[in-house]
């Protein structure tokens, strides 16, 4: 029996909400991974089951290898049709807000969503969610939002409600949220939901294969390039660091997505809790991947030394400044920290 996380009043509230809603679009952040991806569908197909007219809706494209989910294909993305992504904005009677935890998280959508005053349900497992929605489902002690989701689903219907393509959907959340079950996965209840999504007839096997088997030839080369040429390991402080400019994700030819996991790699080394990830998006702007192992919290880190945040064992942020400039304060937040990495 699962344990109770998303309470009966929150449920309910979402409830009557949907009850009284007849135009959904399901929105989340920027450059979305699995679980921004498999939660928005899932919240798509179990609100068309229920008769509703609903549309997912990202700030900008996502990887090629989550492409083959059911109903990507009707997935609004606003950087490349903001006509269509504006006039479904103001369509809308309700947005669901998934997979954030501000506005700020999905850029240009954002600023368009806070002028409207159209209704607003956040479900999330992000900590510190800003106000201002009209319902709060914030967990961050579920692995994914795709959790989240699947619980607000069996609360309102049970696992009658659930269909095999939502099934599908929040296991593919759920699975790339933990690495495959690797971390944030200790909580019994996860495996309960693992064993109601296969009853649905789902194929784990061939969900991790299109997932993890599903990569360019672009995205091989560039690890290994950045494995051998790149990686900078400091060993007194247990921490690694990757950094890659515009110019060689050109030379790669590499596509969206294939710098997915990089920043995870380095962990493999014996010793090593804490990697960065240092990504050069445009002169002078850097994207930021953090990811650590236990107890180090590196959203600590995210939040002091990058402008951004997220969970203690995977993070993320921004700089603006040059790269010799986002290094130096990479060195400083190690320095900040040497005895926490090393104790």
């Amino acid at each position: 029996m699962l344990q109770t996380m998303v309470t009966s009043v929150a449920a309910d509230a979402i409830k009557n909400i949907i009850n009284d809603g007849s135009r959904f679009v399901v929105l989340a952040h920027r450059n979305p991974d699995g679980d921004a991806v498999g939660s928005s569908l899932a919240l798509v197909h179990y609100l068309r089951s229920l008769g509703k007219e609903a549309f997912a809706m990202f700030p900008n494209d996502f990887p090629i290898f989550l492409k083959w989910m059911p109903g990507a294909d009707d997935i609004v993305i606003y950087d490349s049709d903001k006509e269509r992504g504006d006039k479904l904005l103001q369509w809308a009677d309700t947005f669901f807000c998934l997979d954030f935890n501000a506005l700020s998280r999905i850029g240009a959508v954002g600023d368009a969503v806070s002028v409207l005053q159209t209704r607003r349900v956040l479900i999330d497992h992000h900590p510190y969610p800003e106000t201002g929605f009209d319902v709060a489902v914030s967990h961050p002690e579920a692995c994914s939002t795709c959790e989240l989701v699947f619980r607000i689903i069996y609360l309102l219907g049970g696992t009658e409600a659930l269909t095999h393509k939502m099934a599908e959907c929040i296991y593919v959340g759920m699975m790339t949220d933990t690495g495959n079950f690797a971390y944030a996965s200790n909580r019994r209840d996860i495996y309960l939901i693992l064993a109601e999504l296969m009853d649905k007839g789902i194929d784990k096997d061939i969900i991790y294969r299109r997932v993890f088997y599903n990569y360019s030839l672009s995205r091989l080369r560039l690890f290994g390039y950045m494995m051998y040429r790149k990686l900078r390991v400091y060993t007194k402080s247990n921490a690694a660091l990757l950094v890659l400019e515009n110019e060689e994700l050109k030379r790669f030819n590499a596509i969206k997505g294939d710098t997915e996991g990089l920043v995870n790699m380095p962990l493999q080394i014996r010793g090593i809790r804490f990697t960065c990830f240092l990504r050069e998006e445009q002169p002078g702007k850097i994207n930021v991947s953090l990811r650590s192992v236990d107890d180090f919290p590196c959203n600590a880190v995210a939040a002091e030394f990058f402008n951004g945040g997220g969970h203690k064992n995977a993070s993320g942020g921004e700089l603006h400044c040059t790269m010799d400039e986002a290094v130096e304060i990479f060195r400083k937040a190690l320095r900040k920290y040497h005895a926490e990495l090393t104790k």
